[in-house]
């Protein structure tokens, strides 16, 4: 994929979803993966000439799991003119006191959003962008069915009354293949997950499975893709 096809891509799904608005504040969440820095391309660029103004500023949480090396992404944000910031936290040793046996990712995952939310409000951002693609939305489809018993997925676009922050993921309409081809077209400069439960959860297992049936039915997930933006989720209203 090249960064011409990023664009079109993200400002297609920016305007189906309506996304920004102007004005628009936007903390994007970096991880170091080759999403992360894919939206970090995509978002940089598309402030420049996007019909509707906004500011980008991104942010990557240290969870505090252990060697966490990010000056090739302090260096790309220099030279994507993005300002950026390294939380750390103390994650890692809650996690720990608290979960004595089994994955933690859950806890993980809503103490980790909470310091990006709290990050996103005391440096005046309205909105937080994840960047989440369509196989993604595809995955969490499937974990929902296996092991909730019900057809959900994560929306586009989500308003937290809470927080008053609306987390938008503006990648949803990329397979994932396209997203390694973008990650090898222009060398990104990943930071490995540090995390000891990474790549051994249920969303890998559901991935493997996903994997399976498409290659018996080739063409398969964007037809689930579709079936979850046109299956009236009604937590997306």
């Amino acid at each position: 994929m090249t960064l011409q096809k990023l664009y079109s891509y993200s400002r297609q799904c920016i305007q189906q979803f309506d996304l920004i608005q102007d004005g628009d504040r936007i903390l994007l969440g970096i991880s170091g993966g080759k999403d992360s820095l894919a939206l970090l391309y995509a978002m940089a660029g598309l402030r420049k000439f996007y019909p509707k103004k906004f500011e980008v500023v991104a942010l990557t949480a240290d969870l505090g799991f252990g060697d966490f090396d990010l000056t090739d992404i302090e260096a790309l944000c220099r030279k994507l003119d993005v300002e950026y910031h390294v939380l750390k936290t103390d994650i890692a040793l809650i996690l720990k006191e608290k979960i004595k046996k089994g994955s933690y990712c859950a806890m993980c995952a809503k103490l980790r959003k909470g310091a990006i939310n709290n990050f996103a409000r005391e440096h005046g951002c309205n909105k937080i962008a994840y960047a989440h693609h369509q196989d993604d939305m595809i995955e969490t489809m499937m974990l929902s069915l296996l092991y909730e018993g019900q057809f959900f997925s994560f929306a586009p676009k989500t308003f937290y009354k809470d927080t008053g922050i609306t987390v938008i993921r503006p990648l949803v309409n990329i397979p994932e293949n396209d997203m390694i081809g973008f990650r090898n077209k222009y060398s990104l400069p990943c930071v490995k997950n540090p995390c000891p439960h990474d790549g051994i959860t249920r969303r890998q297992y559901v991935k493997k499975l996903i994997a399976q049936i498409t290659k018996e039915n080739p063409g398969v997930k964007k037809k689930m893709y579709n079936a979850i933006i046109k299956g009236r989720i009604y937590e997306w209203d």
